[in-house]
């Protein structure tokens, strides 16, 4: 089948995207993989690693927030290649300076703050150059990237001792760095990339306004759900494997590719549901969420470890299936608003900080509480998602065609048979 000219640069545009983001969750990844490795060296406690983990996403978050705002003014091809430089220089020196532990925590949340410089505008660049069906395929070519970069670290994480990571993360970051440096330029000469192509209202709140139109104070809600999840719960994976279910740290770190890389099949599974639900996003997120309710309770109750993993990792596949939703068709479709870099930059702010609180907490509740309570907690907060979820504007609707169907019968037993005579 021959492609169209739109769908060709769509198809360029996505790929590109798609390989830098790859290459920004192997970095993201590596620290939870490598966890088990810093904890039998003595290299930090758990509660350290708790530590620099939740510093490094609220950088994260906050970087998303700042940068997300910054990217409607910038060059995307600025603010993605140098995000990607400047994260790898961060990232190896930060295996450089564990010796110093309150500076190697300054260089790590560093990284985090370069890597929230690519999502937002990259979103924008996809979004106004690419036809909507095409913003959709293209957001969830880097959907899932992200979620396959969870793999390719555990990979890494098996084969090299924990520096050597780092520092094949930090190459992969600086090739992509000057990847896009290049191509985004190449293309912009050539027309195939334009910017700001879509501009908000200039009247006073009309982009706020049109961002509330579009259910932003839900999809806030489900960015901070998921993110714990997608971001700490699947942090913590390593860790839970080797003290929870017993396994040895190498074994542990194979376990973790494997289960990281049948999650990263979620965003295709998720766009398989949502057009055989005809393409219903509110009702393909609460789909998601319900279904990991039920895993997250299975795994309550279920020890056994392989049917556990089993059962952890659907729990976190439809968790992530909700998020897929919210990255690649929700943030695509603010484009008309003007504020894409914007908007997306916020649910990812969120997203994080969310994970960040959660990741402190965690790191507690495991010598606290245990892992078996811990689980609780999490089905907790996808409960929560199911709740957030629910059609309630159907409801309201439907309320008021009730309401408006009784009113209307009871006006029509008020009139008098004389009066009916006479109409």
């Amino acid at each position: 089948m021959k492609l169209s000219s739109n769908a060709k640069k769509a198809v360029l545009i996505g790929v590109l995207c798609s390989i830098s983001y790859f290459a920004v969750y192997i970095a993201r990844n590596i620290l939870s993989v490598v966890t088990p490795q810093l904890l039998s060296e003595n290299v930090f406690s758990e509660s350290f690693v708790g530590k620099i983990s939740s510093l490094y996403f609220i950088f994260y978050a906050f970087g998303q927030l700042i940068n997300g705002m910054i990217g409607e003014k910038i060059k995307a091809v600025y603010m993605i290649s140098f995000g990607l430089l400047l994260a790898g220089v961060s990232n190896i020196a930060f295996s450089f300076l564990t010796g110093y532990k309150y500076v190697a925590l300054v260089a790590y949340a560093m990284t985090g703050f370069f890597l929230a410089m690519i999502y937002g505008p990259m979103t924008k660049v996809v979004a106004e150059n690419t036809e909507p069906v095409h913003a959709e395929r293209c957001s969830l070519g880097y959907t899932f990237a992200s979620f396959f970069g969870s793999p390719a670290a555990g990979a890494l994480a098996a084969i090299f001792a924990w520096k050597g990571v780092f520092a094949v993360g930090s190459g992969a970051l600086w090739a992509m760095a000057a990847v896009i440096f290049i191509s985004f330029t190449a293309l912009e000469k050539k027309g195939v990339i334009q910017y700001n192509r879509y501009k908000r209202e200039k009247k006073q709140g009309a982009g706020v306004k049109a961002l509330f139109e579009h259910k932003i104070v839900k999809f806030s809600c489900v960015a901070a759900l998921t993110g714990v999840v997608r971001t700490s719960v699947v942090f913590w994976l390593p860790t839970y494997l080797t003290q929870y279910l017993g396994y040895a740290e190498k074994t542990s770190a194979g376990i973790f590719s494997a289960a990281t890389l049948v999650i990263s099949l979620t965003a295709f599974i998720t766009l398989f549901i949502y057009e055989r639900l005809k393409r219903n996003r509110d009702l393909t997120v609460l789909l998601m969420f319900s279904l990991s309710t039920v895993f997250f309770t299975a795994l309550y109750f279920v020890k056994i470890p392989v049917l556990n993993i089993g059962l952890i990792v659907l729990a976190i596949m439809s968790s992530n299936g909700a998020a897929t939703i919210l990255w690649s068709v929700y943030c695509p479709s603010l484009r008309d608003t003007g504020m894409v870099s914007s908007a997306t930059g916020f649910l990812d702010f969120l997203s994080y900080m969310a994970a960040a609180l959660s990741n402190v907490l965690f790191a507690d509740a495991v010598t606290g509480i245990g892992w078996k309570n811990l689980i609780l907690v999490w089905l907790g907060i996808v409960v929560l998602g199911v709740l957030i979820a629910l059609p309630y504007d159907k409801f309201r609707k439907r309320a008021v065609e009730i309401g408006s169907d009784e009113t209307t019968e009871t006006e029509s037993k008020e009139i008098s048979p004389n009066e009916q005579q006479v109409s």
